[in-house]
């Protein structure tokens, strides 16, 4: 091991992007944040441009946390990067962007798409491929809706990337995905060991057209002459397959052993929990997981972060302005007002699909919907209700687990929703079970960094992480609240199937 190396992990999320370096023992001694936007052209629709935002970001973190830290570029050992998981990138054959990213599960534009797949395959073929229903995070259903709206773009496409791979393939000139990421979103064109399924692919794209699968850790190729000019990194660098954003905070978080699990609060909340065994469920995804030989329990919802920054941006104007004049965070004064009031909210509930869900329900045309307002509601009340709303869905993901006997042993809160212990309370309370938060709190980066360690032999694999990462904080369930909670929980899902009909009708005039 080079005591005098040093490991580069850069990370770009929904709304900012997030790079550190670390050393050999894994210890962070940089770290720099860039923030950039999400494009929302039409209803339904979420979009990234690839050059101005996930390169861009990428160039700019690279360069930053070397000139911030003053260690040399021939001192980075190794690189590693993660961005939006299920994102569909189509490139020409110099990996130049034909038109804007098509974002994960939250654009929910393919829904025709999503129809025709299903009714091609048939319910047995598409429980055995994908093992649930096409849902909107799956990169086929996007590749198919590019084939049939923009067939100029389609024709020209050399390869149909997610944002990882396009990192990569600019980075070294080499295209490929991650395993785990290729079987969890690009069914059913990859099967379980990342060999391209040639006879899957008629329907959607050539398979010359998709990356190849390899391990995370793999060393993909090195930073090319003209990489190195743009990031600042030196040529020859090595650089690991990378993954998603919600794979890396896993690793980050301790994720590398079956039963632990991790909870991501970021613009969406994320699941991820590692298992012995495959889990077939129509309302979660079961596939292999990053790390060779185990498999994995994933679920994510539409929204969290983008939800309370929502709340913040519409009722808690004063706040924010006080935060931008230098003074308290907006966020801690939120939970602070929120944690004055009862569990239950004052029977106030928030269904937070205010785009659309994925799991548990897998819907699309799902409506945000506040109910049960009466004139003692604060916006205390309903900033709550809208917390313990996205505590409903994890609870229920929870439950959908323990009916296959899938218990963890350890659950992971991550993100920057973590650092709101009232939040982090409330989830504790609605699950039952106690919550770690890890001492380092970066996410997704921090795990680029200790992936491209394993990758550079620095590290002999992942259960090595088990020296590195450390617990910072328990949240203990209150069991009395918990109890509580699971009334509530009735009462809110009853509420979604009262009115999603309703909401379906009305999808076509919202956003």
């Amino acid at each position: 091991m080079r005591e005098n190396a040093y490991y580069l992990g850069i990370d770009i999320g929904t709304f900012s992007s997030k790079g550190v370096i670390v050393d050999h023992t894994g210890a962070i001694v940089c770290e720099n944040s860039v923030p950039h936007g999400m494009e929302n052209p039409q209803p339904k629709y979420y979009e990234h441009d690839a050059e101005a935002v996930w390169w861009h970001d990428f160039c700019y973190l690279s360069g930053s946390l070397l000139e911030r830290s003053g260690i040399r570029a021939d001192q980075i050992a190794a690189v590693g990067a993660s961005t939006l998981g299920c994102d569909c990138l189509p490139v020409d054959e110099q990996c130049r962007p034909l038109r804007k990213a098509i974002l994960y599960g939250i654009d929910a534009r393919a829904d025709k798409e999503i129809r025709y797949l299903t009714e091609l395959y048939g319910d047995e073929t598409v429980r055995r491929y994908f093992g649930r229903p096409i849902a909107t995070g799956d990169i086929a259903a996007k590749i198919l809706w590019i084939k049939n709206n923009e067939p100029e773009i389609y024709e020209k496409t050399s390869k149909f990337l997610t944002g990882a791979s396009y990192i990569g393939a600019k980075l070294t000139g080499n295209y490929c995905i991650d395993r785990y990421l290729a079987c969890a979103s690009f069914q059913p064109m990859y099967d379980m060991n990342g060999e391209i399924r040639t006879d899957m692919c008629r329907e959607i794209c050539r398979p010359d057209q998709l990356a190849e699968a390899k391990t995370v850790t793999d060393i993909i190729g090195t930073i090319t002459e003209e990489a190195a000019s743009q990031t600042g990194l030196a040529a020859g660098t090595p650089v690991i397959t990378g993954t998603g954003d919600s794979c890396a905070e896993a690793i980050s978080s301790g994720v590398v052993r079956t039963g632990t699990a991790m909870l991501q609060f970021g613009s969406t909340l994320f699941l991820n929990l590692c298992t012995d065994r495959l889990i077939r469920d129509d309302r979660v995804k079961g596939t292999i997981f990053t790390i060779p030989g185990s498999y994995t329990v994933s679920a994510g919802t539409n929204t969290a972060g983008t939800l309370t920054n929502w709340y913040r941006d519409a009722l808690h104007q004063d706040l924010l302005a006080v935060e931008k004049n230098g003074g308290r965070n907006a966020f801690e004064a939120m939970a602070e007002e929120a944690g004055k009031i009862a569990p239950g909210s004052g029977g106030l509930y928030t269904l937070p699909f205010f785009a659309g869900e994925r799991s548990p329900i897998n819907d699309p045309l799902a409506k945000g919907v506040i109910f049960g307002l009466n004139l003692s509601h604060s916006r205390a009340h309903l900033y709550r209700s809208a917390l313990e709303g996205i505590g409903y869905c994890a609870a229920r993901i929870m439950d959908v687990l323990r009916e296959h006997e899938v218990f963890p042993s350890r659950i992971m809160a991550v993100g920057g929703g973590a650092k709101n212990l009232v939040w982090m309370q409330i989830i504790a309370d609605m699950l039952g079970e106690t919550l770690y938060i890890p001492e380092i709190t970066v996410g997704a980066s921090y795990g680029d960094a200790l992936m491209a360690m394993i990758g550079a032999g620095a590290l002999g694999g992942f259960r090595d992480l088990e020296k590195i990462i450390r617990i910072g904080r328990e949240v203990y369930p209150d069991m009395e609240n918990h109890r509580e909670y699971r009334k509530h929980q009735e009462i809110f899902w009853a509420l979604y199937e009262s009115t999603k009909d309703l909401m379906h009708a009305g999808a076509s005039d919202q956003n």
